[in-house]
């Protein structure tokens, strides 16, 4: 039957130290909340400081061990710190979760460049700095140095194109591909740093609702009602997911369940792309 396995064991994270950005929505605070609960300490990041804290709260009031910290992830120092400030408060890095995200819509012909472009600043480069930095404490020489998972949330959206989401179907499958190569390289060169994506589907999140309203804002749907309605006909299960569903692959990429994963994309999503 091989090598024996605790199978409870190989879910848990007790030791485990995780940085995850976008914490201040509600997907990237149940992603906290979640690590927390297998036994994680946690670096909950967000642009907005004030919604962070309210996470790292949570969190507290729940016996978590966190700590809260307003970050541009698009700004290397501010990685830097961030990495820092889990090193010395708890003593290592081991999980990176890249979930900061914007989805501005436009229709192509209307679309600015600009936005196109801090699109790709905030979810691509700010992933890749986020798997750099993260690496660079995982491996082997460096501050933490005991390997570790990195996580990036991509999109269903970064598997196919839709209306008005140039800028997002672009960021998303950047993040994609820029997966499949952070994970080549760290397995290729025996860090024992893993690096995965994962792929939610029509999320019933804070992005999700944005993501109905803009659609209405420029006439696509006639209202956002109409908008959600449209996509979960999608959806062969019937139902949008729920934080907690993507926050549980989270979990699994972030355990040594998912040891001899990588490079692999978690699609979350319903069936809605198996259609």
């Amino acid at each position: 039957m091989g090598n024996k396995v605790d199978y409870n064991a190989a879910f848990q994270l007790h030791g485990k130290v995780a940085i995850v950005t976008g914490a201040g929505g509600n997907l990237g605070a149940e992603i906290c909340a979640a690590l927390s609960a297998v036994g994680a300490s946690v670096i909950a990041t967000d642009l907005n400081e004030q919604t962070v804290k309210g996470t790292a709260e949570c969190i507290s009031a729940d016996g978590g061990a966190v700590t809260a910290m307003a970050h541009d992830v698009t700004v290397e120092s501010e990685w830097e710190s961030a990495v820092e400030l889990a090193v010395s408060t708890y003593g290592g890095l081991d999980i990176v979760v890249n979930a900061a995200a914007i989805v501005p819509m436009s229709m192509l012909g209307e679309l600015n460049v600009e936005e196109f472009r801090r699109v790709q600043d905030v979810n691509v480069a700010g992933t890749l700095l986020g798997c750099k930095h993260g690496l660079r404490a995982m491996r082997p020489d460096g501050a933490s140095g005991r390997g570790g998972s990195i996580i990036n949330l991509s999109s269903v959206m970064g598997l196919s194109g839709s209306i008005a989401l140039a800028s997002y179907n672009a960021s998303k499958g950047g993040v994609r591909l820029l997966t499949k190569s952070v994970a080549a390289e760290c397995a290729l060169l025996k860090t024992n740093i893993r690096c995965n994506s994962i792929h939610p589907g029509i999320i019933e999140s804070d992005m999700g609702s944005l993501f109905y309203e803009q659609l209405t804002e420029l006439g696509i749907t006639p209202s956002m009602e109409d908008a959600a309605a449209g996509f979960l006909a999608a959806v062969p299960m019937g139902e949008p997911g729920q934080p907690s569903d993507i926050a549980a692959g989270v979990v699994y990429l972030a355990s040594d369940a998912s040891r001899y994963v990588t490079g692999s994309e978690l699609v979350i999503d319903g069936g809605f792309y198996a259609t």
